[in-house]
């Protein structure tokens, strides 16, 4: 999960990495999704401390309850 993580941060930086990023709509609105096969990563960007929280890394099933 650390690379997907890693992944992320370098195409926030403007490298062209294939990864699949969505911004969450609803009661988890502010936060991004990582998806991975089954997992999911759901995490936020703090772009005043230049700071990512990872909330949640679990299957997609229960990732978002």
């Amino acid at each position: 999960m650390k690379g997907q993580i890693e992944s992320f941060l370098k195409k926030l930086r403007g490298e062209s990495v294939n990864i699949d990023v969505k911004k969450l709509k609803g009661e988890w609105k502010g936060y991004f999704r990582i998806r991975k096969g089954r997992l999911r990563i759901i995490f936020s960007i703090d772009t005043s401390y230049r700071s990512l929280y990872v909330e949640r890394i679990d299957f997609r099933g229960d990732a978002y309850k």
